[in-house]
């Protein structure tokens, strides 16, 4: 349910606490402290002396550098054991290096103030937090249950008598049952600071562990641009399998072609003659498949007179017959946006001709304030469906790489239009003719 609550915070002040897991995700979360704060306080009281010890040789010097890292494996556990009272993920706020190796990692863990922090969490975990937690889940829980337990522990004692928690003798059942009762009734009063603990740890954990604004703004940079590297080197990768066809298979497929058309010239009239007419029919097939290809990858057109030249050719190409709307003087752009703005003006192009019914359609394309902005428009029947299997979804995803957007109006009897948008600078003063 989209209601449910989503943290013990949440549960304590919406629905019915006690009946749900939350006070026992609680518990598990303050007693499993110990699990990892003793680790973590043996590590850099480990560390430290050993640091310490041995800093007037060289080999002190790292174990010292390797207990500012320290707090990175601890504060990890600690973000997943988060998970036990807020369901709402901590990402890491660590970002990633620019440059492999271990000496990359190292220099900018050592420069995030992250770390720092993290650090900082470790020594407060070890040394006191899981303490706290430990005592608090003793008191909160151990408490009520070892009265509960009072006529079970009364049984299996050999002398008949039993000193609840240290304090009061018991030595008969009915009094024994009156401090289970007591017991009964305290155990879910405390349930509740016990919750209530448990969220401000998990609200100090997420404070010290998790990414803060600055950090996500970070991450997000840099995914943006680890994006953008991508979409580099997908289309550096296209560039080179559209150079090596057009220079390598296309020249042996046209010596080829032109191989058998001599033979074809010089062979007397018979079975042989028609066998390399065919041949020769077959290879000039291949031939502008081949080229159809090349095309498809990277048309040459828009390598050499850029997206203008190349949406006027796609125009020129269409089934449908199109207007033209291109700005004069649209400079020359990155190569991933010319090639996504061409092919998803193709795509459209394509799906006018097959689906829409239109007579008629027009393509415009102007660059202003740092983005380009392409309509591609037609007066067919509209009711254009992305899910529909047209392509468009494809279309989306390509344009959404680049941090575009596509938007289509396509109202039941049309007309439907087509806009794509993507931000991107000028990255040459050049225009395309």
């Amino acid at each position: 349910m989209d209601d449910a609550p989503r943290s013990t915070w949440q549960a304590l002040a919406r629905g019915p606490y006690l009946r749900s897991a939350w006070p026992w995700r609680a518990a598990g979360y303050l007693a499993g402290s110990a699990f990892t704060g003793i680790p973590v306080l043996l590590a850099l009281v480990l560390l430290a002396t050993a640091g310490a010890t041995l800093s007037l040789v060289a080999i002190g010097l790292p174990l010292l550098a390797l207990l500012g890292l320290a707090g990175l494996p601890a504060a990890a556990v600690e973000r997943r054991r988060l998970r036990l009272v807020d369901d709402d993920p901590a990402p890491t706020p660590h970002r990633t290096p620019a440059e492999p190796g271990l000496l990359a990692w190292a220099g900018l863990r050592y420069r995030e103030q992250a770390t720092w922090r993290e650090l900082g969490y470790a020594v407060l975990h070890g040394f006191l937090l899981w303490w706290v937690d430990l005592v608090a889940v003793a008191t909160l829980l151990g408490l009520p249950l070892l009265l509960v337990t009072t006529p079970l522990q009364l049984a299996l004692s050999g002398d008949g008598e039993v000193k609840v928690v240290k304090l009061w003798l018991v030595t008969s059942y009915p009094p024994a049952f009156a401090v289970a009762a007591a017991g009964a009734v305290l155990l879910p009063a405390l349930l509740y600071p016990l919750g209530a603990l448990a969220g401000a740890r998990a609200a100090l954990t997420r404070a010290l562990l998790a990414p803060r604004e600055r950090e996500l703004r970070g991450l997000l940079t840099e995914v943006t641009r680890s994006r953008a590297r991508l979409v580099d080197a997908f289309e550096a990768e296209r560039r080179r399998i559209e150079r090596d066809l057009h220079d390598g298979a296309q020249q042996r497929l046209v010596a080829l072609t032109m191989t058998l058309g001599l033979a074809r010239l010089d062979a007397p009239p018979g079975p042989l003659a028609d066998q390399l007419a065919t041949a020769h029919d077959e290879a000039g097939k291949v031939l502008g498949e081949l080229r159809e290809l090349i095309h498809g990858i990277h048309p040459r057109v828009l390598t050499d007179y850029g997206l203008t030249g190349a949406l006027a050719d796609a125009a020129e190409r269409s089934a449908v017959p199109v207007d033209t709307h291109l700005a004069a003087g649209l400079p020359r752009l990155p190569e991933s946006v010319e090639a996504a703005a061409y092919f998803g003006v193709c795509e459209a192009l394509a799906n006018i001709g097959k689906h829409s019914g239109a007579a008629r359609a027009a393509v415009s394309a102007r660059h202003t304030g740092g983005a380009l902005l392409i309509d591609v428009r037609d007066d067919g029947r509209g009711g254009a469906d992305p899910a529909a299997g047209s392509g468009l979804t494809g279309l989306a995803d390509r344009i959404a790489v680049l941090d575009g957007t596509l938007t289509i109006t396509s109202p039941p009897g049309g007309p439907t239009v087509l806009s794509l948008e993507i931000p991107c600078p000028v990255s040459s003063p050049e225009s395309s003719p």
